[in-house]
Order: structure tokens, then sequence, then C-alpha cells
């Protein structure tokens, strides 16, 4: 008993401060685990979320205010376009286990291709601004990528070399094919539809229709969420509480909507918007012209392969048999998956993805240089692992992949903007590869 019956009270008074705290604190542990099981949120992902918001406000506050414009995050998208492409392959590569090195190479190669047959051979066949011609170079470009996934995926399926050294051995070949198809010269200028697919004033799709978009991605949002819960009810399934469905519609919608607002704000160049003027006799001051870049057309096409490789990793019978041999190849082998032929497709899909990815690079530099897509495989390798993809195989998400082609292409933004020189943005690009691999095993040790 307490000598003095006023400390007594005071340290009851404090205890039951403290216990009261606690008491909030597991209070409020327990309302953040019930939302994250009822919006069934990938916690993942909302970490990375989290982190690419930290990148950016710390770029814009060391950079003066420059990175977080509407004209520094429309370039930013427009960049990450392609590595995000090319990540999307990268997740079915790891997930099963093996890694492409040569991406950045087999690009470069595709890229060069498609600048020669657009720009020297079919101008000698047909009218050089025939409407085909683009078509055709795009088409030879993704059809190529292809075949060089294939001859990749027969050597390491069928023939039993690792798909290290196989693509290893790809990056040294193919940057050496793309030099000795021009003897190192850089092939240009392309033709003017071609050029459209990698962005510029032109290669984006305006105010309005950018609207149009946002919209229907919202519908799209809203119907997939009712599907899904249709699906749950008929198969008896749990279901998400109502308003947890609409939180995640509300912040998906919110979301799309202020990233077309973001694109809609960053107006043409003012030299674009004067000769614009001349061209259609206007008579107006370029002061007086707002003309919104909106989406970019690389953006859009980086989107919807995001789209489509989901679709294909998730609600196909290719994608369930990747992620099969991913969490046990000798199981996916005794349960009849033809494990050969599954893996050649996937370095046949990483090798289209290849040739799309081309596209946007030589359309965006509206040329064809020997120096393209050097390194990328260490973007794309960094992008699918930052994403959530595991070295160890069976884990890995297409949008986690896409996600960390923005975290990458962020930092390499802001850097640049700080005046950082190349070889220290690839030694901060190194170790955030390296620290990404060591938290991912640290997640991986924690689930288990």
């Amino acid at each position: 008993m307490a000598d003095n019956p006023k400390e007594e009270v005071a340290g009851n008074s404090d205890g039951g401060l403290v216990a009261r705290s606690f008491g909030v604190i597991e209070h409020g542990l327990q309302a953040t685990a019930r939302f994250f099981r009822a919006t069934e949120i990938d916690t993942r992902m909302l970490g990375m979320l989290g982190a690419l918001i930290l990148i950016w406000v710390a770029f814009h506050f060391v950079s003066d205010g420059r990175f977080l414009t509407p004209r520094n995050l429309w370039n930013l998208s427009v960049q990450t376009a392609s590595v995000a492409v090319m990540a999307t392959g990268m997740v079915l590569v790891i997930v099963t286990r093996n890694i492409d090195l040569s991406v950045g190479s087999v690009l470069g190669f595709v890229a060069m291709i498609m600048a020669v047959v657009q720009v020297e051979w079919l101008p000698e066949l047909l009218n050089r601004n025939h409407p085909a011609i683009w078509v055709i170079a795009l088409t030879v470009g993704i059809a190529l990528g292809a075949m060089i996934g294939a001859l990749h995926g027969f050597i390491i399926a069928y023939m039993g070399v690792p798909a290290f050294i196989v693509t290893l051995g790809g990056l040294l070949v193919w940057r050496g094919a793309a030099w000795w198809v021009t003897s190192g010269r850089t092939v240009s200028p392309l033709d003017s539809t071609f050029r459209l697919m990698g962005g510029g004033p032109n290669g984006a799709i305006g105010a309005f229709w950018s609207w149009v978009v946002g919209g229907l991605a919202c519908l799209l949002v809203l119907l997939l969420i009712l599907n899904a819960r249709r699906q749950r009810k008929r198969f008896n399934f749990p279901l998400r509480p109502v308003w947890a469905e609409l939180f995640l519609v509300s912040t998906v919608c919110a979301t799309v909507l202020g990233a077309v607002a973001v694109a809609n704000s960053y107006p043409w160049p003012a030299g674009i918007v004067k000769r614009y003027i001349k061209n259609n006799n206007l008579n107006v001051e370029p002061s007086e012209l707002f003309i919104a870049h909106g989406i970019a057309i690389p953006v859009l096409i980086a989107v919807c392969v995001g789209i489509v490789m989901t679709f294909v990793a998730k609600r196909t019978r290719f994608g369930r048999y990747v992620y099969a041999m991913g969490g046990n190849p000798e199981a996916a082998e005794l349960a009849g998956i033809n494990t050969k032929w599954v893996t050649t497709k996937i370095f046949i899909t990483m090798g289209m993805l290849c040739g799309i990815a081309g596209t946007i690079s030589t359309a965006r530099l509206n040329a064809a240089t020997n120096a393209q897509g050097t390194l990328d495989e260490l973007l794309v390798i960094a992008a699918a692992v930052i994403g959530g993809t595991s070295l160890s195989g069976g884990v890995g998400t297409i949008a986690g992949a896409m996600l960390g082609a923005v975290v990458m292409q962020s930092l390499f933004s802001g850097m640049l903007l700080l005046g950082v020189d190349s070889p220290l943005q690839n030694i901060v690009a190194g170790v955030v590869l390296v620290l990404a691999v060591w938290l991912d095993g640290i997640y991986r040790r924690r689930q288990g």
C-alpha cells in the first residue's frame, strides 16, 4: 500500500491511461485487419503504392516542385510504357523459375528490322506514303519477336540448355545482329502513322476521348465487380460487404479519372500550337488556345497489354499451367502438363511483347539506333521483382510488375531532374533491385 494515497490515485490514473491507449491501438489494428479482409486488398500492392507516392513526394520536394507536374507525369507515363509491356511477359518467365536476359537486345534488333522495313524496303515496293506501311512493319516486328522467342524456348525446353545461358547468349547475338543489319547506322525518319504509337502531341487521343476512355474504364470496373459478386453467389463463396465493393469501385474510378485529369491538363507546346493555328487559318493568339494532350497512345497500348496478359494469367488454361509449373515443376509434369510446350509458349509471348515494346520505343524516338534497349533487361527484371514476382517461382502478378515499372522509371526520371549522372543512376537501380529481392525474401519467410 502506498504511503501517500494521492500517489496511489495518480499511479492508478497513469496505469488506466496507458491501458486505454493500448486498448485504442488494439481496436484500431483490429479495425484495419477487418477492413483489409472485407475489401481483399493486396497489402503488398498497397505497400508498393505507398512507396511510389513517397518517391514522388520526395522527388517533388528536392526538385523544387518540378516532379509532380502534368508535363513530367505525362512524360513519365510514356517512358514507362515499353518497359511495362515487357515486364508483363517477364512475370510469366520468372514465375516458371526461368529468366530472360535478352529482352533489351531483342527489342533493339526487332526495332532495327521494323525501321529498315518501313524506311528502306517497303518504299521500293509501295508508295512511300502508302497507308499499309505501318501495319506491315508492326506485323513484321511482332512476328520476328515471336520467332526469336520460339527459338529461345525450343533451346531451353527441348534441348535442355538453362534459360540463363540461352538468353545471355541472346543478349550478345541480337545486339550484334542489330548492328550487322545496318553496319551501325541510325535508321530514320519513320512512317508518320507508325510514329503515333510513340506519343507526342499527335500521338495522344486528346481531352474528349480521354474522358470517354476514363468513363469506359470506370464502367468496366463496375461490371467486373458485379460479375465477381454474381459468380460468388453462384458457387456459394463468401461475399464482400456492399460497402467494401463500393469503396473499391469509387477508389479505382477516382484514380482513373484523376489520371485523365492530369493528362488533360498538359497542353501542347507553344511552337506546335502556332503551327496548328497557321495550318488551320485560325484567328487567335497561341496563348488563347489550350489544346490538351490527353492520354498518350503508348500508354493505352501498355494498359491494353496489361489487361490481356492479366486475363491470360488468371483466366486461361495456359496461365494456370504456368503457375502450376512455377509452384512445383515435377508435380506439374506428373499431372500431365506438357511443360516443354508451355515453356516454349512463354518465350514466344515474351518475344512478341518485345516486338510491341520495340514499336513504342522506335516510334517515340522516330528512329532505330544501335543503343536502343540497352540495359532494358535490368529495368524489366527489376520491375517484375519489385512488383512481387518471386525468383523462387510460382508467385507474381501482372499489375504488380507494371506498377514496378512505374517505380523504376520514377527513380530514373527523378534523378534526371536532379541532374544525377548516368553511372550513379545505374548504381541506384542496382541497389533497388537487390533491396527488392531481399525484402521479397523476408516477406516470403513471414508469409510461410
